[in-house]
């Protein structure tokens, strides 16, 4: 079975200084790989690379063999690739529905003019994903908010309202950053549920950043620790944790 994703020694300088160092795993098809560490440790940079925002120094990146490096970052959704960010960037107001449509753009069909004129097939192709997004929102516990603005909900609904949005494109590869920061206990639970089900339902391939181990032994098939920019090691969770280099980075860096 070829690599959903493949990371080949990614090297990230920022003026000089080394952020990344020779970074290399591969991520399979339908499971879902942690990437944790110490703060600074480059687990937000890697999915940086990655995700088109920041471009190496040298290495390679590629999804299900193809190189992602030359794309922008707004075209790697036409390959499969969607992200969620540790800080949701929502339109605060608009409303929950609409910021979720916003995920189902990259699979409209057609020019500028098509969209603009809004011939029969677009017209369609827009009822489709509509109703897609009622039933993502569905899905996840937030029909009831579709027509309430964005800004008016809690912050920790953000996060998933951003995760309805990404599921819109419907992806093949899902990079969830720090999903669940500021969640309470009973909703890292859910989240843990619903991420189990979109895998084993729709085969989606997951990679997490996250500092809360629990959920990160929870929902993970396999982990790499980064720290100060290397791969310290790659394994399953409970691995990690047992790891003398892992939890000596972890006492000899910042608090996780």
């Amino acid at each position: 079975m070829s690599a959903r994703l493949s990371v080949a020694d990614v090297f990230l300088q920022f003026g000089g200084i080394t952020v990344l160092e020779s970074v290399s795993f591969d991520v399979e098809p339908s499971t879902i790989f942690g990437l944790v560490g110490p703060n600074g440790a480059g687990k937000t940079s890697l999915f940086n690379c990655i995700s088109g925002h920041y471009k190496p120094s040298a290495g390679s990146v590629s999804i299900d063999g193809e190189d992602v490096l030359p794309r922008a970052p707004s075209k790697l959704a036409h390959i499969g690739l969607a992200r969620t960010f540790q800080h949701p960037a929502l339109q605060l107001h608009s409303t929950v529905l609409d910021n979720v449509l916003l995920g189902g753009h990259c699979r409209l069909t057609g020019g500028a003019l098509s969209w603009a004129l809004r011939p029969p097939h677009i017209v369609r192709q827009e009822r489709r994903i509509r109703q897609q997004a009622h039933e993502t929102l569905e899905r996840l516990d937030l029909d009831w908010a579709a027509g309430t603005m964005a800004g008016e909900l809690p912050h920790a609904l953000h996060k998933r309202v951003e995760l309805c949005r990404a599921l819109l494109s419907r992806p093949k590869l899902l990079l969830l950053d720090e999903p669940a920061a500021g969640l309470s206990h009973s909703e890292v639970e859910d989240l843990i549920a619903w991420l189990r089900n979109l895998r084993s339902e729709f085969g989606l391939t997951m990679i997490v950043v996250e500092h809360h181990m629990g959920l990160i032994s929870a929902i993970t098939d396999r982990v790499a620790v980064l720290n100060q920019g290397r791969k310290l090691m790659e394994g399953t969770a409970a691995e990690a944790q047992r790891d003398p280099r892992v939890v000596e980075a972890y006492l000899g860096g910042e608090a996780a």
